[in-house]
């Protein structure tokens, strides 16, 4: 399903157009906008506080799902940052990166994931868009198939870009 159905710029219906690599793409017949549909850049955390790993259920979630604390790259953020920032956003958490775990595409949310190893301090105040939280310890985390499951498997295997 296409993300845009009228140009953003002047309201025009766009149309599907082939582009020189045979990508479909929407293309505006009017003002030739091109919607590229490129992927969003999000951050996450492997959360490690007390000596446990932190991870977390978003509202909305299945009962049983639990990942990483992530969220969106803001306008002029920088990526360490935000990762920073979303860690004390869900937690309550100050943290400090520890090392840079990967990049990771994940295509069925039409997002790249830039994900760190961040050690946090503090009390945990479950922010407001969580669920619930689990504690695991190291040994017994194990990744899942999609989205930050990778960068788990990565970092657990000691496969980072340190």
């Amino acid at each position: 399903m296409p993300s845009f159905v009228y140009c953003p710029k002047c309201g025009t219906a766009l149309v599907d157009f082939t582009d020189h690599e045979d990508r479909i793409r929407q293309r505006c017949p009017s003002c030739r906008f091109i919607h590229y549909d490129n992927p969003t850049p999000v951050v996450a955390a492997i959360v490690e506080h007390d000596g446990e790993i932190i991870l977390v259920q978003n509202k909305g979630w299945p009962a049983h799902f639990f990942g990483l604390v992530s969220g969106f790259l803001e306008k002029d953020e920088e990526p360490a940052e935000a990762v920073l920032r979303e860690v004390e956003e869900e937690l309550g958490l100050k943290g400090e990166l520890v090392s840079f775990v990967g990049i990771y595409s994940f295509s069925m949310m039409n997002q790249v994931i830039l994900t760190w190893h961040v050690r946090a301090s503090g009390d945990v105040v479950v922010g407001e868009e969580l669920a619930a939280i689990k504690r695991v310890a190291r040994h017994t985390l194990r990744p899942w198939s999609m989205g930050t499951g990778k960068a788990v498997a990565d970092w657990l295997s000691g496969r980072t870009n340190t």
